[in-house]
């Protein structure tokens, strides 16, 4: 069974993880998804969207399901993978003083489950002001730092990017209403089977390349390290110069190479904001990784 993906949605007090929430299971996206929160206090489910609520779980007409997460979040997993049928993707919405990597490694440790990424909220207007408390901006750059993708809740001067950047090589977006940012947080792009070159959509890009063959794994890794930064997601199936298939899963700054015997056509697909992405620059980038010696 393919493993279940996992996000984890960070951010401090007051960052607007559920407001995000709310957005991702209104939207439009066609998938099931599994959210794991704290409580339902603050979730505000559309009545249209309501199918049925009881002490423990929200279920939602559109397919998704909303649960309590509990004292202990392996057991929470569980539920998620017995589940008939199980989601298309699980949502984790730490609390506001969590370190989102710890709830990270749990998907990191569940064979069943695939790390789906670390976004993490950042409020714009009262950033600053939280990032330099003596008592808690430790906790707050962490989260920050931890991300595979930053979203800026409430729009202030672009200086603030700059001073993000200073503590993650994490995509930095705003305005986590648009289409392309729920995207992203979802995005599980193109099927092996795929044959446009480049597909696109109004805010956001996807790359597609059909030549992974003769591939170094250890090249590979190397230059997924140093690929262009708007790629935020890079997912596939590439071919060693053995003949030997390995699956690429990458998400912000996390990065899965594993053999598989997949027999489908191999394929390599990125993704990224429209804004951030030069498909160009993306295409010389992988040129220069197929022309790597082993």
């Amino acid at each position: 069974m393919t493993p279940l993906p996992m996000t984890v949605i960070s951010g401090y007090l007051g960052a607007g993880k559920t407001t995000f929430i709310n957005q991702l299971l209104a939207a439009d996206h066609g998938l099931k998804l599994m959210i794991l929160v704290n409580d339902f206090g603050a979730i505000n489910i559309d009545a249209a969207l309501l199918a049925s609520k009881d002490e423990d779980t929200i279920a939602l007409t559109n397919g998704c399901v909303c649960c309590t997460m509990g004292s202990d979040l392996f057991l929470a997993l569980g539920d998620a993978l017995d589940r008939h049928p199980r989601p298309d993707h699980l949502i984790v919405e730490a609390s506001g003083v969590a370190d989102p990597a710890r709830i990270a490694n749990a998907a990191r440790a569940e064979p069943d489950m695939r790390y789906a990424g670390i976004v993490t909220l950042v409020d714009g207007e009262a950033f600053d002001g939280l990032s330099n408390d003596p008592l808690i901006g430790p906790q707050v750059r962490n989260q920050v730092s931890r991300a595979d993708l930053v979203v800026i809740t409430k729009q202030v001067p672009h200086a603030l990017e700059a001073g993000l950047a200073e503590l993650t090589h994490a995509p930095i977006l705003r305005d986590p209403n648009s289409a392309a940012v729920l995207n992203l947080v979802l995005s599980d792009p193109a099927p092996a089977t795929l044959t446009d070159s480049v597909t696109q959509h109004p805010d956001y890009t996807a790359w597609v390349s059909q030549e992974v063959t003769g591939i170094d794994k250890a090249a590979l890794h190397k230059a997924l390290t140093h690929r262009p930064s708007g790629l935020f997601r890079v997912k596939g199936t590439i071919v060693d110069s053995a003949g030997d298939a390995w699956v690429v899963q990458v998400v912000g700054q996390n990065i899965d190479i594993t053999r598989t015997t997949a027999s489908d056509l191999p394929t390599l697909v990125g993704i990224g904001p429209r804004s951030r992405v030069d498909l160009t620059e993306v295409e010389a980038w992988w040129s220069s990784v197929r022309t790597l010696e082993t």
